[in-house]
């Protein structure tokens, strides 16, 4: 039989975060594949546990030559436990190639969940959850970062962000100018910690205070970009609107009402549209018999 592959979420600050699973699988795993192995080691004697498993360092410099030898081992019968430095595998961090070659080799993959810095910091952000899109690390050049940014100018979803303290201004300065000074975000520091600070405003104020310097491990968490204003329509294009409607075998006072709902508009705007087409049309035209008098009573506009 082959074996499991278990990816384990571990602590991003407070070391009580640990799920209790997590020190079972410690404790029980015949590998442990670890971003770091020092801090492993840390992580291990603050939780009161001995690895029983042989210990092997899986970062970004080895992983490419280190997943085949984690692979044979899982279909030798392993039971393999990849932990990264904090948080969840694979998201920012190792893990990804590994999971992808014991997909492939028909392995099962499972997970111990644990603490997680993204959702740590859309949920103290105060923006917008219900929908998110996660960007991990801009790239370190300007040129590279201002491309990117500029491709995700207008997106809608909230956008999370991982940066290192000593780019932090700089990334600030140009989320400013890629997507506006006033554009709500908020900066997550060193989040379940003892300095814990979650810094909340404009983009524009937001990177002159960190022009001050900022420390630590940082999540920033950017508001998407605002829906587009609506199109304004001439009156010719609303009354041509409600005669398409209306050519499909809508009755105008219908098509009327349902154009008025697409646009937002007020149905009074729409019906004025339409009677000065046909006065266009027809000079001294006026409304048939009723349709004034429906289209402007109580409710109405």
């Amino acid at each position: 039989m082959t074996g499991v592959l278990v990816l384990a979420g571990t602590p991003i600050g407070d070391v009580s975060d640990a799920p209790p699973r997590l020190v079972a699988e410690l404790a029980t795993a015949d590998v442990i594949a670890a971003e770091d192995t020092r801090r492993l080691r840390r992580l291990t004697q603050a939780l009161g546990v001995t690895p029983a498993g042989r210990v092997l360092s899986y970062f970004e410099g080895n992983e490419v030559g280190r997943t085949p030898e984690l692979v044979e081992a899982l279909l030798g019968g392993a039971r393999v436990l990849l932990v990264t430095d904090a948080g969840m595998p694979s998201v920012s961090d190792p893990g990804y190639r590994l999971v992808a070659a014991a997909v492939a080799a028909d392995v099962k993959v499972t997970a111990v969940p644990g603490p997680s810095a993204v959702l740590t910091a859309l949920a103290l952000s105060g923006l917008p959850v219900d929908r998110f899109t996660f960007e991990g690390f801009l790239p370190r050049k300007t040129g590279d970062r201002a491309r990117q940014l500029a491709s995700i100018a207008a997106e809608p979803r909230t956008m999370v962000f991982f940066e290192a303290p000593h780019r932090i201004a700089e990334a600030l300065a140009a989320m400013a100018d890629a997507f506006g000074p006033e554009r709500p975000a908020a900066v997550c520091r060193e989040l379940t910690k003892t300095y814990e600070e979650v810094k909340r405003g404009p983009l524009g104020e937001l990177a002159a205070w960190a022009g001050e310097g900022v420390r630590g491990e940082i999540t920033v968490v950017v508001a998407g970009a605002p829906p587009a204003a609506p199109q304004e329509l001439t009156p010719a294009e609303l009354a041509r609107l409600v005669a398409l409607r209306e050519e499909a075998g809508e009755r105008r006072k219908e098509a009327i009402a349902a154009v008025a709902a697409e646009l937002s508009l007020p149905k009074r705007e729409v019906f004025d549209a339409v009677v000065a087409a046909k006065k266009a049309v027809v000079p001294n035209a006026v409304p048939a018999a009723g349709e004034q008098a429906a289209e402007t009573g109580p409710g109405k506009g």
